[in-house]
């Protein structure tokens, strides 16, 4: 248990100094989860997922898994450092750091002992209502830019799927998909989920 003065010593990000690099990141010490998005400081909420949220997470990262066994792409669940240079891959010139909800990663040049750098093949965020438009919005445009090829978009209270594959260097979404359709992966060929099934289990 830390003491008052050993929490005071923590080093946390100064939000108003300017634009951060991983560099700055990896000297941070926060009680709560912070992502990093062109230089700027997201915090995520203090409190723990819903339950619903960490349930569907969890049940598509076994799904990928078990579908990607033997295979040489790689599934990870957040916690997960997923850096996104632009021009360096050095520490104090990349700008965006994320944990996504779920990383699907196929090549593994792209792996080392701190995560991900460089694009995933997929990723997968599961929408809660403190997150919507963090993940609408800001990473939407850095995973697009950063050429994630295809980008799931899961509602657990609404029980929808939003996939936004990327073409042209842009994304298309699909239509909302919901129970009774089947989702199929581009990025990841001849995955697909059962949606009716899927959602059925979180309930």
């Amino acid at each position: 248990m830390e003491t008052p003065e050993e929490k005071s010593l923590l080093k946390e990000p100064d939000i108003t100094s300017g634009r951060h690099t991983y560099a700055d990141y990896l000297t941070w010490e926060m009680e709560e989860m912070v992502e990093l998005i062109k230089g700027k400081v997201f915090r995520k909420a203090a409190a723990a997922p819903r339950r619903i949220h960490q349930k569907l997470a969890g049940n598509l990262h076994t799904e990928l898994n078990l579908f990607l066994k033997g295979k040489k792409c790689e599934a990870y669940i957040a916690p997960f450092d997923v850096r996104l240079p632009v021009s360096s891959k050095k520490d104090d010139k990349v700008h965006t750091v994320v944990q996504p909800d779920i990383c699907v990663i196929c090549d593994p040049e792209k792996l080392d002992e701190r995560g991900c750098i460089g694009a995933p093949d997929l990723v997968v965020e599961v929408l809660s209502p403190g997150n919507k438009q963090l993940e609408l919005q800001h990473k939407y445009e850095v995973y697009e830019e950063s050429g994630v090829k295809e980008y799931w978009l899961l509602d657990p209270e609404g029980q929808t799927l939003l996939i936004y594959t990327l073409k042209v260097g842009k994304y298309e979404a699909s239509r909302l998909m919901t129970s009774g359709d089947i989702a199929k992966s581009s990025a990841i060929p001849v995955f697909e989920l059962d949606l009716e099934e899927f959602f059925r289990e979180i309930k």
